[in-house]
């Protein structure tokens, strides 16, 4: 079985590595070069690194001879989702979505449904901000009143190092590392930087999230969520092995 997986998530790598045990061909589309680095190719496995747009999509699709889409990119990634659905589509090739599990809500978070939103509440918020959403949307939190009290946690990757300082966070403030964390990690970073406020997204267990709500719990930190942009349909790990599993013929 032949499969193009876009990946981004730690769902997507794993799916990738049970893929090539199971001896399929794999090809691994990954947005940046450092994404790249996350897979190794195994013999089944070739990673793609770059950006595509729907029409990139539509190429790759007509230069192969696959047997599934497997949409793994982040669940906030919904511009990328519609282009790949769009492109599968239009190629006759099946599209599967791998979706994370949802989140319970808690009546002591704060929500938002976007980054410049939740900029707007954390201008009303008090103390340093832990900021762990990535390095796309940092440009709502380099504001006056923000910028000094935010400390972004990103990938360790010099375009979101770059990103960091050109949209002028402190040096002392940028935090380059690769997730997920552990809670224990998580508490000792709020408490080195003296943390009032986590901002984060609704990752999931794989994404970290739990770690995360808990550390914020454990330092009396406020936790500001940026939900989900829409519910998803789509298959969690366990159906997606499931389903791939199914004797050809019935697929």
């Amino acid at each position: 079985m032949e499969i193009l997986l876009f990946g981004g998530t730690t769902e997507g790598r794993m799916l990738a590595q049970w893929l090539d045990e199971r001896g399929d061909k794999v090809t691994y589309c990954a947005a940046t070069e450092y994404g790249g680095t996350l897979i190794p190719e195994g013999a089944g496995v070739t990673v793609h690194v770059g950006r595509l747009d729907q029409n990139g999509m539509a190429e790759l699709l007509a230069a192969g001879h696959f047997d599934y889409v497997v949409d793994a990119t982040h669940p906030y990634a919904s511009v990328v989702s519609a282009n790949l659905k769009g492109a599968a589509g239009e190629a006759g090739v099946p599209y599967l979505r791998l979706v994370r599990e949802d989140v319970p809500d808690d009546e002591s978070w704060f929500h938002a449904p976007d980054a410049k939103t939740a900029a707007e509440m954390l201008l009303g918020m008090e103390g340093n901000i832990l900021l762990t959403t990535g390095s796309k949307e940092l440009d709502c939190y380099a504001v006056p009143g923000l910028r000094e009290r935010v400390f972004p946690r990103v990938l360790p990757a010099l375009d979101s190092l770059n990103r960091c300082l050109e949209l002028g966070f402190p040096p002392a403030h940028i935090i380059c590392m690769q997730g997920p964390f552990s809670k224990e990690l998580n508490i000792a970073m709020m408490k080195q930087f003296n943390i009032s406020v986590m901002v984060t997204k609704a990752s999931g267990k794989n994404g970290g999230f739990w770690q995360k709500a808990a550390a914020a719990a454990e330092v009396r930190a406020d936790l500001l969520l940026i939900d989900r942009p829409c519910p998803e349909n789509g298959l969690t790990m366990l159906e997606m092995k499931s389903f791939l599993n199914r004797p050809w013929t019935e697929k």
